[in-house]
């Protein structure tokens, strides 16, 4: 395994929730009213989400949380366009998820990062804004820009297979943050690391948000990767998936993983393994 890459220093964070824009507009970031998704099938048809309601303002960074097959990543996909929904109705910045994909609203870092093996970390994170057809000095202005925001100044000629996986998940982040989305979305990114190179992300993670004041959606299965980012939580229940709680967090803006042994941050974590609790229990 290879040895967890140090992180760049970042920035001084604003010192509390109030100093983060959460409402910079009237409308919300994502708006999703009643929301099912039911897949057909030979004998019975499943159903993946159940009537979900949820309102996520501009500059929140929310998290979804429940047990494998609950529906977190579908209401992610349906969110992106990915998947269609079989009744209700989701908004993106006020346009259908179709429209704002194509406006390019958000971007989108999958489990796995989804790299281009031959192509360098460069040019892999160059490559939407060369297919939006941007110039080549501007497409690398910005993707060295951001490759610098997530600490890999100095490994754009490196490849993605010379890369440990939370510098090649660190390259898929830069890579959606090319084309400046107000909304970002993670799918579970990064599940699949070692605990040490997680919560490193997770503290980056959460200082890049602060920063960017973006709106990010960010579907985990760890109650502490959770509470550590979130400024809300939303538990789901077992499928048929729906909402069981939305709780928001009291835990100051500006956090390092020390907060992780406050008292503060126990009672949270508590809380959200009591509504995953009572979710299996429905």
């Amino acid at each position: 395994m290879n040895a967890p890459e140090p992180l760049a220093p970042l920035p001084k964070s604003p010192p509390t929730l109030a100093a983060v824009p959460r409402t910079g507009s009237s409308r919300a970031a994502v708006s999703v009213r009643q929301a099912s998704v039911v897949y057909p099938a030979a004998d019975t048809p499943v159903r993946a989400l159940n009537e979900v309601s949820l309102d996520i303002q501009p500059g929140e960074f929310v998290s979804l949380i429940g047990p494998s097959g609950c529906g977190k990543t579908t209401l992610l996909r349906v969110i992106a366009d990915l998947e269609p929904i079989t009744s209700g109705e989701v908004l993106v910045n006020g346009l259908s998820p179709h429209d704002a994909r194509l406006a390019r609203a958000y971007g989108y870092v999958f489990q796995a990062p989804a790299l281009l093996p031959w192509r360098t970390v460069l040019s892999n994170v160059m490559l939407p804004l060369q297919i939006q057809g941007k110039p080549p000095e501007t497409c690398r202005s910005i993707a060295l820009e951001q490759l610098a925001r997530v600490g890999l100044t100095g490994f754009e000629k490196k490849y993605p297979w010379q890369l440990s996986g939370g510098m090649q998940q660190r390259v898929s982040i830069a890579r959606a943050l090319g084309f400046e989305p107000k909304l970002l979305m993670m799918d579970e990114p990064f599940g699949a690391l070692d605990e040490i190179t997680r919560d490193g992300l997770n503290e980056q993670l959460q200082q890049l948000w602060l920063r960017e004041q973006r709106t990010v959606v960010f579907v985990t299965h760890s109650i502490a990767e959770a509470v550590y980012l979130s400024t809300r939580i939303v538990v789901m229940s077992p499928r048929p998936g729906r909402i069981v709680k939305v709780i928001e967090s009291t835990l100051p803006a500006e956090r390092t993983l020390a907060l992780r042994d406050t008292p503060e941050f126990t009672a949270l974590a508590h809380e959200v393994r009591e509504a995953l609790a009572d979710g299996h229990g429905h």
